[in-house]
């Protein structure tokens, strides 16, 4: 049966703060839907520990995939309307590419499991492998429906995600540095964080793509808005992702985890009857489909509460910061500062503080826009516009806004440790001149080396 045999006779409309409507005409997308596999996306937030930092951010996976496939499925309208497929090698839109396009949009995000970055860092997971996984294995329901289009169509889908099916315009609707995955989380994380860095033009810069021989270009009348996308999302990464209390937060959740595992596999040193059955999977590295979709935030949440009561101080004082919002504190660091990271993990091992479980070091970097590099391990595809003569032009040969931040990485690192440490006044004195001797090293939220400061 085809796609199109499966049109629904009267639409399916979601109500959506970010789209709207989200339109859905198909029975297969409807009910790749209504599959526990994918119902499962609302019970994993979209932003993992940022709703620590604003409040408002508890939207889904499940509501960003939605959006994601409503921005596709306009692009398709659009490039059906006007560069429709004419002939071989015209490098227009073929409108029988709109089915794969779709389904991979709708699913693109389906592997992503609890808190799903610190998750994979502990657990090696990798939540595209898994979404692959989803949608090739005979026994998923998503395969089942997927099934229904073509024996071959799940693996086409699963192509599209791991950037190997064969027409990059439909790779680069979903996966390029101007695509629908992008476009929907940078409007919707910024509504739901309360924010306006995220704001685009949106309607604008679908309204300049163009599909071209070899992928998807923008007409040059459009630049600034898509100018005005790559700097909402370089100040998207700045201020909302690697936001300080929400790294924080990722620490305490990712050291949670590890202590978590170190305890199961020492049973005769801690808790023998530590056995948090849903995970032990993936304590032991041996885990199916089926275990990987049994959990999410809140599997993982209830499992902190239990672990408030452990005997094990650093387990139990880790989920309580973890469910009570205490965030570690941090302070950027050079390469130069960085020589005085062993002695501030000293100070706070002396201070009674496990310096394994209660400092850390997190970079976060991201470059706003990237020109086109064969030699690179993960080379970007690089936003060409379209001249009135039909010739194609690199967006920061012409963009001078562009141009001054493309290739340079923005971000910094920072070393993280108990809040403690910068208090003034401790119950137990004997610890003062440590905090006192600690506290030497920061200044302006910067390490420092205090004798060079003298």
């Amino acid at each position: 049966m085809r796609f199109s045999d499966e049109q629904l006779s009267r639409e399916k409309v979601f109500r959506d703060p970010i789209h709207g409507q989200i339109i859905v005409d198909n029975q297969i997308i409807l009910d790749l839907i209504n599959t526990p596999e994918f119902q499962r996306l609302r019970r994993i937030k979209q932003l993992g520990t940022s709703s620590f930092t604003f409040h408002g951010a508890e939207h889904s996976r499940f509501g960003h995939c939605l959006g994601v496939y409503e921005i596709t499925r306009e692009m398709c309208n659009y490039f059906q309307r006007n560069y429709p497929h004419q002939q071989a090698g015209d490098g227009r839109w073929d409108d029988h590419e709109r089915p794969v396009a779709l389904c991979a949009a709708l699913l693109h995000d389906l592997g992503h499991g609890p808190y799903s970055h610190t998750f994979e860092h502990i657990f090696n997971t990798d939540h595209e492998q898994i979404t692959r996984q989803l949608i090739t294995s005979p026994g998923t329901n998503i395969n089942r429906i997927l099934r229904r289009v073509s024996p071959d169509f799940p693996h086409q889908v699963a192509s599209v995600i791991d950037h190997t099916y064969e027409n990059q315009q439909v790779v680069q609707m979903i996966s390029s540095q101007v695509d629908a995955d992008r476009m929907d989380y940078l409007q919707r994380d910024s509504y739901y964080t309360g924010t306006n860095y995220g704001k685009f033009d949106l309607d604008r810069v679908l309204h300049v793509m163009r599909p071209v021989e070899g992928g998807i270009a923008f007409e040059i009348s459009g630049m600034h808005a898509v100018e005005d996308y790559i700097i909402s999302r370089l100040q998207m990464y700045l201020q909302i992702y690697f936001h300080p209390v929400s790294r924080a937060m990722e620490v305490i959740l990712d050291h949670l985890l590890m202590r978590a595992k170190y305890i199961y596999e020492h049973p005769n040193d801690f808790e023998p009857e530590f056995t948090p059955h849903m995970l032990m999977p993936f304590f032991n590295h041996k885990f199916s489909l089926d275990d990987y979709l049994a959990l999410d935030d809140g599997v993982l949440t209830t499992y902190f509460n239990h672990w408030t009561h452990s005997r094990d101080h650093i387990l139990s004082d880790l989920a309580r910061r973890f469910l009570y919002r205490r965030p570690f504190k941090s302070a950027i660091y050079d390469q130069h500062s960085a020589a005085c990271l062993p002695k501030l993990r000293e100070l706070i091992q002396t201070a009674g503080f496990n310096s394994d479980y209660y400092t850390a070091v997190n970079d976060s970097f991201k470059l706003p826009y990237d020109t086109y590099n064969p030699q690179d391990s993960n080379p970007q595809t690089q936003i060409e516009l379209v001249q009135p003569n039909g010739e194609f032009v690199e967006l920061s040969q012409v963009s001078t806004l562009v141009a001054s931040v493309s290739g340079r990485e923005a971000g910094d690192q920072r070393f993280f440790f108990p809040k403690e440490m910068l208090e003034k006044h401790q119950d137990i004195e004997v610890f003062e001149p440590i905090y006192e001797q600690f506290q030497h090293y920061i200044k302006n939220n910067h390490i420092v080396n205090p004798k060079e400061e003298q």
